[in-house]
């Protein structure tokens, strides 16, 4: 964070300083008094748990100059508040404020998935040109964005901030902390359904995106998804459309678009990376990219980094350059890894909608496909637990995951969660066998029966909504750790 004084800070937070001490500058925010260290600003927010006011005095013993407070501490320098939840989204957009005078650019990624991806690949090309930040994991929220804009410095001339929304009016007030220059919404899909009841409800949530741009900004929008299209009547900015491969763009979006981002001639290899022509109707021109990450929707999530990454001012054949050595960077994502007997497992249990579930269970068949061209015997496995807030639609939505694997010729579907003999009789009603199915009533269950049965030729797919936990299944299948590995 670019240095700010106490009480420069106290006036923007609207704090009552409190207790003995200079007017300390502070350089960095932190939310765990374990981050702390001198110069730090550590926030005592509630949890559900803990209460942060019991760690305040431990963050100033590792040198933190102050701490942002519901009620003073005694002993430590501390910024009165009602609200530190409130007043650490000020301090983020101060430090936005503060880096504005030194070229800082803003981009906004929004969408139902793919969100945390696209984030990582655009980080790795703005970084090729400029010091850029961007947020780890999925920092996404009301305490995750603030906190990644607190670390923007002196230098920082790309700042990426991934925005999630829980209803409506989310997004706008993260736009208000990090406001963008250049904002992309990568789609419009079921994720979240059961708290918007409606694809059209969580369209107008993201759509706030759209709205924060600037007339002098640009708004970067999946012209394949009708919904996301709509959105180029919600903006003054210029539109720089994307279209995945295969998708029939949004014909009023694209008369007004700027420019169109496209693949020419995906192809994949025998790993399930793909490799395209990143085409920029503004330019005319294509350039190679070999993806290093896994699965056919990498490219559209490829795509939009690159449809933003241009609007910033970077040059198409550096970008498609930039995109082709991005690697993996957050866990849980389509993580590849391969035992030391040759067992292949693809972890991707950090989260799961209907459109990443189709996403990872269409790789999975992909991979198993390629193998036995190659002749290698192989079957797939697929380890699938609940995915979460689908609200009414829930039980559709599981038995549509379960066709789909049936559909896809997936060899061997393992189950867990409320859902998951919905999941079963799904992939029973499309042809699956049900020797080829079981459910399981705890993680736990399912570890050890996948354990007892696996081979070193199978191809293991992990995947559910986080709070089902099923990375310990992943973990477990590959023992003391991979012998080799990537992730996208």
């Amino acid at each position: 964070m670019i240095a700010v004084g106490l009480g420069r800070l106290a006036e923007t937070v609207g704090a009552e300083l409190t207790g003995a001490g200079p007017d300390a500058e502070v350089t960095s925010v932190v939310v765990d008094s374990r981050q702390a260290q001198p110069g730090s600003l550590f926030v005592a927010l509630p949890g559900e748990h803990v209460d942060g006011h019991d760690f305040v005095a431990r963050a100033a013993q590792a040198g933190a100059v102050a701490a942002l407070t519901t009620r003073p501490v005694p002993g430590v320098r501390c910024l009165v508040v009602p609200d530190a939840q409130q007043a650490l989204g000020r301090v983020g957009r101060l430090a936005v404020d503060l880096a504005r005078p030194q070229g800082l650019r803003v981009t906004g990624i929004t969408g139902s998935q793919g969100k945390t991806s696209t984030k990582d690949l655009l980080a790795q090309v703005l970084e090729t040109q400029a010091p850029t930040v961007a947020p780890v994991a999925s920092f996404n929220n009301e305490i995750g964005v603030p906190l990644t804009a607190c670390r923007v410095g002196p230098d920082t001339r790309f700042l990426v901030s991934e925005m999630g929304a829980r209803g409506i009016g989310h997004i706008r007030y993260l736009c208000e902390l990090t406001p963008p220059d250049v904002g992309m919404v990568l789609n419009v899909g079921f994720a979240h359904l059961g708290m918007f009841g409606s694809r059209e409800a969580i369209a107008q949530a993201k759509g706030e995106l759209a709205e924060a741009v600037p007339g002098d900004g640009v708004a970067v929008l999946n012209l394949g998804d009708p919904l996301v299209a709509a959105m180029h009547t919600r903006t003054r900015a210029a539109v720089v459309g994307f279209l995945e491969p295969d998708a029939e763009p949004d014909a009023a979006a694209l008369r007004v678009a700027a420019r169109l981002v496209s693949a020419v001639d995906p192809t994949a290899d025998d790993a399930g990376c793909w490799s395209f022509g990143l085409r920029d109707s503004g330019t005319g021109e294509t350039h190679p990219v070999r993806l290093r990450l896994l699965g056919a929707h990498q490219i559209g999530n490829a795509l939009a980094a690159a449809a933003a990454a241009t609007a910033l001012g970077l040059a198409p054949a550096a970008v498609a350059e930039a995109l082709s050595a991005a690697g993996p960077r957050s866990r849980w994502r389509m993580e590849t890894h391969r035992r030391a007997d040759g067992l292949l497992v693809v972890n991707d249990a950090y989260n799961a909608n209907p459109g990443s579930m189709s996403a990872a269970l269409r790789t999975l068949a992909g991979l198993g496909a390629s193998r036995r061209a190659a002749g290698q015997p192989t079957r797939t496995v697929a380890v699938l637990g609940e995915m979460l807030e689908l609200g009414d639609s829930a039980a559709d939505e599981h038995a549509a995951v379960g066709r789909l694997a049936a559909e896809l010729g997936i060899d061997r579907l393992l189950t867990v969660g409320d859902h998951a003999d919905v999941i079963r009789e799904g992939a029973r009603a499309a042809g699956l066998g049900g020797e080829e199915t079981a459910v399981f009533d705890t993680v736990d269950a399912l570890r050890e029966a996948l354990l007892a049965e696996v081979a070193s030729t199978d191809v293991v797919l992990v995947k559910a909504s986080r709070a089902i936990g099923l990375e310990t299944v992943a973990d477990a299948l590959l023992g003391d750790g991979p012998e080799q590995g990537s992730s996208a």
